[in-house]
């Protein structure tokens, strides 16, 4: 463990620890079908692919697995670097940022499956092999909080854009770093509606404080947000309609290091279960209890599972 940690730390990845948890298996892992495995999962550095590296972790181990967490790495391109090159075995990836960012596609598929579909057929060169996708689709959105709202009533991105044609001075954005540079993001959403949103109206920040910011200051009068995000509903903000439908489906499923499945194939009946459960409103509900309530990732994560009896507690 000790000198995968180190060949690990030279790639660029974080220190991680050892799921410690003793857990054993509920519906999934009956028979520990990972016993003498030892696999790493990874996540991305926001709370829902957090609680998702966690399921992923916690599933392994209940099979039998020795299970090393390197979850929480920044941005997209680090956990992606880290499946393709074998530094770690599995994340919870989301189909539109494979296909738009990392596959480098400009038009997404609008059928949430043929967008799964193609980004598995196109991944399967670099090494990567996608499992089914859960119906959770968390794409981007712009947000508003009510007060706002009621001056200005956005309801569809045409309205954000006739606004910002009208008045630019009106627009202001916080966004974060990687939306406003991707092709998926703010830069491609201004070419689709011809926004007129001058630079020095779109300010960057963590995404946490894109949310107090639209709520409770006049700095932002719309902010990017998350369609799963539980902060959404419990700071009494609306949400904005894509009504040409440019952001892609961003439906989550489990992305793996092509010969860790082929090693191990029963990881898809682990895994498969578990995402046929997820979606969108599940989403909503554990994001709100780390983001809001302040919960920690994990222990969101384990409880779900043992809630929905895919594991158990030993």
């Amino acid at each position: 463990m000790l000198l995968a940690a180190a060949g690990l730390s030279g790639c660029g990845l974080k220190s991680g620890s050892p799921m410690a948890d003793d857990v054993v298996p509920g519906s999934v892992g009956r028979g520990q079908p990972l016993k003498g495995a030892s696999l790493t999962v990874t996540s991305k550095n926001f709370s829902e692919n957090i609680v998702l590296g966690h399921m992923i972790g916690l599933v392994f181990k209940a099979a039998g697995a020795e299970v090393l967490d390197r979850t929480n790495l920044p941005g997209s391109i680090s956990g992606r670097e880290a499946i393709v090159k074998g530094d770690a075995d599995a994340i919870y990836e989301y189909t539109g940022t494979a296909w738009i960012t990392y596959l480098g596609n400009q038009e997404p598929v609008v059928d949430p499956l043929e967008q799964w579909r193609a980004v598995r057929d196109a991944d399967v060169g670099n090494g990567v092999t996608w499992l089914p996708p859960s119906a959770l689709n968390n794409t981007y959105t712009l947000v508003i909080s009510k007060r706002n709202n009621a001056k200005y009533r956005l309801r569809t991105m045409s309205d954000v854009a006739e606004l910002s044609r009208r008045d630019p001075s009106a627009v202001t954005l916080c966004v974060e770093n990687e939306f406003a540079s991707r092709e998926d993001g703010l830069p491609g959403l201004k070419r689709a509606y011809d926004m007129d949103i001058p630079a020095g109206n779109v300010r960057k920040m963590d995404a946490g404080i894109i949310y107090t910011q639209v709520a409770e200051s006049g700095s932002c009068l719309l902010g990017e947000a998350f369609t799963t995000d539980g902060r959404i509903e419990a700071m009494d903000l609306d949400t904005v309609t894509d009504d040409k439908h440019f952001f892609p489906n961003y439906n989550a499923a489990p992305a793996l290091h092509a010969a860790t499945y082929e090693r191990y194939p029963a990881i898809a009946g682990l895994l498969n279960p578990l995402s046929a459960r997820l979606n969108t409103e599940v989403a909503r509900e554990l994001n709100a209890k780390v983001d809001v309530d302040g919960e920690d990732p994990h222990e969101v994560a384990k409880e779900w599972l043992v809630k929905e009896g895919f594991i158990k507690e030993g």
